[in-house]
């Protein structure tokens, strides 16, 4: 056997793995570590873990605001969406809320130039956000109306606060970070403050200075402020800390104390990791951070979504770390169930295709060689039970020209669609998914060749219900 087959760490629940030749049987095991890609593409990643035990999911689409409904964090790619059209052009960083009952999109947007961005809210009043209706509730400012993005809503002691990230004037010379008081979660009831500028070397060395993203987590009596700062198109975009003590005047600047070195930046091989957002586990044991990094060294605003558990200091504060090593699996979220995972090297070949060496592969080797119509590699799944499944794949596509690639997907002989993979070089490892139904016993998954050219390194199959089915490959 071959690849993570044989860690003996991993824990086998009973699931049969049948070679061909006559060779003997495994069992094949559950794995509970994943990559940590939740989204191959995407930045400005919103999450928030609502009290029905679902994770609401937006990120910045740059036409609408989009809504994805995920029961596991890990499987926030492959879930459903809402689309909520908002009108206007540039939807940026849109954040959703459940306020008093109530749920609140907070996003910028603009006529069509830049200048002109400024934060609006939405409102619906269903139980499910991705049901009902939504209302559009305005533009949110204060009475300066200067340009603003990257709002969120700070909630401490029975009072609502509005930060976010503006200019001073109308001209784009810095980016600083202001709070004002809410009477309610659409309206603005003070002036601005500015709690904070660009002005650590971290912060001034690109132009324009940047402060945006502000996301607040609260533990112990302590508001951590979480910003991006630097140039968010550059491999130094990082995160800083404010902080200030929830029983102080938050509309005081004194109250907010800025850190004087970035507490989460560029390290293991990702770049300018930032823009985050806060939740929990499954089961709420634990606290994870989600964010954007670049996709690979000089990427730019070419950015993934990933997400990593985070510890608390002594002093209430959050120690994120640094990000997590790309190439070495972390557990999964408490309360995840397990999945399965078939290795590339273990599925059946034809055409051109074959296994070959891959240093940053999971077990030493991937599926490659997808190079011409008749290549394919296949994978035979026995499911205990019908239904609909998520299939997570670590992929690479190295295709010359940086373009999306995609291997064309069929289960059980059936029509094929295309299974995507982002650019982003050879041995840089990222994640694709689809839902794909399943009969009870012997499913047959091919991967064919598509546009351009990809590679897997493995799948995962996991019940959309989360259910310990069991399944066997052969």
């Amino acid at each position: 056997m071959k690849g993570n087959i044989r860690n003996k760490w991993l824990l086998a629940i009973g699931v049969l793995l049948i070679l061909p030749m006559g060779q003997e049987t495994y069992a094949v095991p559950s794995h509970n570590n994943f990559y940590n890609v939740v989204m191959q593409d995407g930045a400005d990643p919103w999450v928030y873990k609502h009290t029905d035990g679902f994770y609401y999911f937006t990120k910045t689409t740059g036409g609408n605001v989009t809504l994805w409904k995920s029961a596991q964090l890990t499987m926030i790619d492959a879930a459903p969406t809402k689309v909520v059209n908002t009108g206007g052009s540039g939807i940026w960083a849109p954040e959703l809320h459940y306020i008093n009952g109530a749920w609140y999109i907070y996003y910028a947007m603009d006529d069509g130039d830049n200048v002109n961005h400024r934060m609006y809210v939405m409102e619906n009043t269903s139980a499910d956000p991705t049901t009902g209706t939504w209302q559009f509730k305005g533009q949110i400012t204060d009475a300066s109306d200067k340009w603003a993005i990257d709002g969120t809503v700070l909630q401490v002691n029975g009072e609502l606060y509005f930060i976010w990230s503006g200019w001073e004037g109308d001209i784009n010379v810095r980016q600083n970070l202001y709070i004002a008081h809410m009477s309610n979660p659409w309206t603005i009831d003070s002036g601005r403050i500015e709690i904070s500028r660009p002005a650590h070397s971290w912060e001034t060395n690109h132009s324009p200075h940047v402060n945006e993203g502000p996301q607040v987590i609260v533990r112990g009596g302590v508001i951590s402020l979480v910003y991006s700062a630097s140039g968010s198109w550059t491999d130094d975009y990082c995160l800083g800390l404010i902080t200030a003590d929830t029983s102080s005047d938050l509309m005081n600047p004194a109250s907010w104390v800025k850190r004087s070195q970035p507490i989460f930046s560029s390290a293991n091989g990702l770049y300018g990791p930032g823009h985050n957002s806060f939740t929990t586990s499954v089961d709420g044991t634990e606290d994870w951070i989600v964010y954007h990094v670049a996709k690979y060294r000089g990427a730019g605003w070419n950015r993934e979504v990933r997400t990593q558990p985070f510890s608390w200091n002594a002093d209430q504060t959050p120690n994120l770390g640094a990000p997590a090593d790309p190439d070495h699996p972390i557990a999964l979220p408490s309360g995840e169930a397990p999945h399965f995972r078939y290795e590339g090297e273990e599925g059946i070949f034809g055409g051109e295709a074959y296994a070959s060496a891959s240093p940053k592969g999971s077990g030493g080797l991937k599926a490659g060689h997808l190079d011409t119509a008749a290549s394919y590699v296949e994978f035979s799944v026995q499911a205990a039970s019908a239904g609909e499944y998520i299939l997570l794949a670590r992929t690479a596509n190295g295709t010359a020209g940086g373009n999306w690639s995609n291997l064309q997907l069929s289960v059980n002989s059936g029509p094929s669609s295309p299974f995507y993979i982002t650019n982003k070089g050879w041995e840089n490892w990222g994640l694709s998914t689809a839902r794909v139904q399943l009969k009870a016993g012997q499913n047959k998954i091919r991967f064919a060749k598509g546009e351009g050219y990809g590679e897997i390194d493995f799948i995962d199959i996991k019940p959309v219900n989360s259910r310990l089915n069991c399944f066997s490959v052969h």
